[in-house]
């Protein structure tokens, strides 16, 4: 008898040579094999006469194979045409592209065929045929529909092609395994919970998806909405979120670092605000002054649209840190934007006269050392930094606060190792990268969420507009009428220098063309490969007002904050994702000023392209273009599966089971506030569904 993490080539029909393909593609037990379910089913079980086909609709046909043979076309290639007879009429079946003709050596006269498309008129011959249809050929013992064949006279599960194995093979392979799949199955979803909410077990469930039996709601099936669809992508969630539930409650179980707040720390809070704070912002602020007055560790997100004020939100908390004691940390993914922190605290934090160090890459050997040593020492009250943060020769004396600024650019394990400097510090994670609520919940669910939903108030909006390279001349004019009323310019390239293998304009082809435009003006480029100091003198020119147009590449993309830069252009946008498009845009509008964003693509581009360019246009709103995004590109590419730790879920999907997850998360908060030993039993429920939990599923020991 086979259990689900039996290994794949025990199942009969697969053995060895198929096990290898099938291992090549994530497929090694049982388990697997089971939960990849099908892609699609169709309705075998009564077909239609060939008679009574009509154009437009789609429909599956039982029928002999009455003639093949190969076109030659001028516009198409060569085509396969089959004609087909089922005794009541004649229809066609035709395959474009060479590589169809393949298939012809299976196609002889006198054999069966299940055929499944959509129906359609050919004008020119006035016949009806079926273009590409999926088909399967039967063998002579399966050829009578309902001889308890798997193919015909039922509901048929259609697979997707895997390590070169047919959907018809897949069918076979996957109805023995079944056969022999050892009863009862360990199911990880208590019966009380399943009974609630209507799910099968788990040997049933896997039973049904597979080979739906008459009655079923073929409708449902193709909607993944069946009881058993239902109860698997209930499963996925609902473990990925016991975890995130147990992890939430450990953290709350534990003693860490607690801050006081009293009138003179509220005092020295509002010495740093530079402006009167929005509605949004004193919430937010509440939410973390409770949390850091907590006797658990903070561990929460802090999300906010491009230029809604999250630094001085993260600012105000650095402040509460330091009143009691304590040191801050603020981690940022990249080394300008670490600077930027830099000189911003140093402004921000002057008036309380605190002493700040910045740690990176590339500074001198006898400086780093100092700075460790104060850092060690506790002489240094506020750090920020880069990755170099974490390593191991960093050391703190009284780390009670982390500050982690665009969280998506780290891995989990980095935010865990800067955590563990400290006896517990308080976590406050940011993104200016607005996350769907479905995603945050699943890439951030062991923390709590604050939004700041409101913009600072003298903000300008910013125009957006679509332009293609034969608008260049008017796009200079814009450029040079923003400079003569003494406003500076970005023109962004996607790469740094010019590449051979793909037509892009670079940064520094850019640099050079536009120097020669604006020869009048001060032009410079910046981009990663300069060395530190380089790109500091650089940027604090800009801020200074010391140049007109920065020609950069995507370094800017955060947080580089001149307000008097007006306007944008983005050279090549269609090579751009959505969120680097939207953060790109966000260094400008932060003035009072009216501000433009020119999206230059050539005239040509892709649909998805299109449609990514079309939302930048009509949106300013993170949120919403965040959603499109997630359309666009799927969870796993959004967030970057690798770095954030998002687990590829094997059947449900983040837009269209937001409902389930939702119900997920609540049923798993109930299951660890109700359990006293939870703990054991996510550790053995983890342990006997580890063939069904979502592939880079955590588990917390």
């Amino acid at each position: 008898m086979l259990r689900l993490d039996s290994d794949i080539q025990y199942v009969k029909g697969v053995g060895s040579r198929r096990g290898a393909l099938l291992n090549s593609r994530g497929v090694r037990t049982v388990g697997d094999l089971l939960l990849r379910i099908p892609r699609a089913y169709q309705d075998r079980a009564t077909f239609a006469s060939l008679a009574s086909l009509r154009a437009g609709q789609d429909a599956a046909v039982h029928a002999k194979i009455y003639r093949t043979r190969a076109i030659q076309t001028h516009t198409r290639g060569r085509i396969l045409e089959v004609v087909i007879t089922d005794g009541t009429s004649f229809a066609y079946a035709k395959w474009f592209h060479g590589g169809s003709l393949s298939m012809a050596r299976g196609f002889t006269a006198g054999r069966q065929i299940v055929l499944y498309g959509r129906v359609d008129r050919d004008n020119r011959e006035s016949k009806l045929v079926f273009f590409n249809p999926e088909f399967e050929l039967l063998d002579e013992a399966e050829e009578t529909p309902g001889s308890g064949s798997l193919d015909v006279g039922r509901i048929v599960p259609i697979y997707e092609e895997m390590g070169g194995m047919t959907s018809r093979q897949l069918r076979r392979i996957t109805w023995a395994a079944l056969a022999d799949l050892a009863s009862p199955l360990d199911d990880p979803i208590p019966p009380a919970l399943r009974s609630e909410h209507g799910f099968p077990d788990l040997r049933t469930c896997l039973q049904r998806i597979h080979f739906p039996v008459a009655g079923d709601d073929i409708g449902e099936l193709n909607r993944r909405a069946s009881p058993s669809h239902r109860r698997l992508i209930f499963e996925e969630f609902f473990l990925l979120e016991l975890v995130f539930a147990l992890r939430k409650r450990q953290s709350q179980l534990a003693r860490g670092v607690r801050f006081e707040t009293s009138d003179a720390i509220r005092s020295s809070v509002k010495k740093i605000l530079p402006f009167h704070p929005t509605v949004a912002q004193k919430r937010v602020l509440k939410e973390i002054v409770e949390d850091l007055k907590a006797p658990h560790p903070m561990n929460r997100l802090l999300q906010g649209d491009v230029g809604s004020g999250k630094t001085i939100v993260a600012f105000e908390a650095v402040v509460v840190a330091v009143e009691n004691g304590y040191q801050a940390a603020i981690m940022a993914p990249t080394e300008i934007l670490a600077e930027q922190h830099y000189l911003n605290a140093k402004r921000v934090l002057a008036p309380l006269g605190y002493s700040i160090g910045v740690l990176r890459r590339g500074i001198k050997k006898a400086e780093k050392a100092k700075l460790f040593e104060d850092l060690a020492a506790g002489n240094i009250q506020v750090v920020i930094g880069t990755h170099v943060l974490f390593e191991e020769s960093t050391v703190f004396r009284k780390l009670g606060l982390v500050i982690i600024d665009e969280q998506h650019r780290f891995g989990v394990i980095q935010r865990l190792r800067l955590m563990a400097k400290g006896d517990l510090p308080n976590t406050l994670v940011m993104t200016a990268t607005p996350i769907p609520r479905t995603l945050a919940m699943t890439l951030y669910g062991d923390l709590d969420l604050s939004v700041i939903d409101e913009m600072p108030p003298g903000r300008s909006p910013i125009k957006t507009i679509h332009a293609t390279e034969r608008d260049a001349q008017d796009i200079y004019g814009r450029l040079a009428a923003e400079m003569q009323k003494g406003r500076q310019c970005y023109v962004v390239y996607p790469l740094i220098e010019e590449s051979e293998k793909m037509d892009l304009k670079s940064a520094t082809e850019g640099f050079e063309k536009l120097s020669k435009v604006f020869e009048d003006r001060r032009v410079a480029l910046l981009h990663g490969r300069l060395k530190s100091e380089e790109k500091e003198a650089i940027m604090r020119a800009f801020a200074a007002g010391n140049l007109d147009v920065l020609v950069a590449t995507t370094v800017i993309e955060v947080g580089v904050d001149v307000a008097n830069a007006t306007i944008m252009v983005i050279e090549h946008a269609e090579r751009f994702g959505l969120a680097q498009l939207h953060q790109l845009r966000g260094r400008v509008g932060r003035g009072s000023q009216s501000s433009l964003c020119v999206l230059m693509t050539p005239m040509k581009i892709g649909e998805t392209a299109r449609e990514r360019i079309d939302a930048m246009v009509a949106t300013t709103d993170g949120f919403r273009l965040a959603e499109v995004d997630l359309r666009l590109r799927g969870p796993g590419e959004m967030a970057g599966t690798r770095q954030s730790g998002l687990p590829e879920f094997r059947i449900a999907n983040l837009m269209e089971d937001s409902l389930m997850l939702a119900i997920a998360q609540r049923e798993a908060k109930k299951f660890v506030d109700s359990e006293d030993q939870v703990q054991r039993l996510l550790k053995e429920l983890s342990a006997r569904s580890s063939s069904i939990t979502p592939a880079g599923l955590v588990t917390v020991g």
